[in-house]
């Protein structure tokens, strides 16, 4: 199963703090022990909100709105995607996670598993299951 952990940010993100040469030491061998383990397909860091854009839908048409966005608790400071054999599996890697040093630090990690074609049901045909194998194929191929 693949599942994505995605890291919430907090006041230290949106404030575009960088992390420290320790703590960015230190997510460099978490992260090389999640490769080894065949765990680590992917994973990145966002920048602050203030930086970003919503794009919203809705009858009446499409709203882009700039950041910063006000909700710091909703927000994505950056997510990894891994591939694990249950979410029992990613809670233990994630208890290894690397922390900052900092005394006030507080952070959050949600782990949500990643839909699979084979979990979107009867409207799953097979001719869009070629196409999505060839888009799989492209994408791996960037």
């Amino acid at each position: 199963m693949r599942v994505m952990m995605i890291m919430k940010a907090n006041k230290q993100s949106e404030a575009g703090a960088l992390p420290d040469e320790k703590f960015l030491s230190d997510m460099m061998k978490y992260n090389e022990e999640l490769v080894k383990a065949g765990i680590m397909l992917a994973g990145e860091g966002l920048y602050p909100s203030s930086s970003g854009k919503r794009v919203r839908f809705s009858k009446d048409g499409v709203t882009v709105i700039d950041g910063p966005f006000a909700e710091t608790k909703e927000l994505i400071a950056g997510f990894w995607l891994w591939k694990v054999n249950s979410l029992e599996e990613a809670v233990e890697w994630i208890k290894k996670c690397p922390k900052p040093d900092e005394s006030d630090f507080e952070g959050e990690i949600e782990i949500r598993q990643v839909f699979e074609t084979e979990d979107l049901g009867e409207g799953v045909t097979p001719e869009l299951l070629e196409k999505e194998q060839k888009l799989r194929e492209t994408l791996q191929g960037n």
